[in-house]
């Protein structure tokens, strides 16, 4: 489970590094950076869901936030 989002969260960061490579690079003239957020925000949703269905199958637990 961990493997899993370890490396999703590296692709998340990779996926913005990209985006930041491509707009030093293009300067606004291409669509690499967009394409690279997009893939960003996709893999982000993909993990929220992920999270949550591993929760809804037992696979990880809650622990709670505790307020004092």
């Amino acid at each position: 489970m961990r493997i899993v989002v370890i490396l999703a969260f590296l692709g998340i960061i990779g996926s913005l590094a990209s985006a930041l490579v491509y707009l030093m690079r293009d300067k606004g003239g291409t669509n690499r950076t967009v394409n690279a957020l997009t893939v960003r925000i996709g893999l982000s949703i993909a993990l929220f869901l992920f999270v949550l269905f591993a929760h809804h199958m037992g696979w990880i637990q809650s622990t709670g936030i505790i307020a004092r």
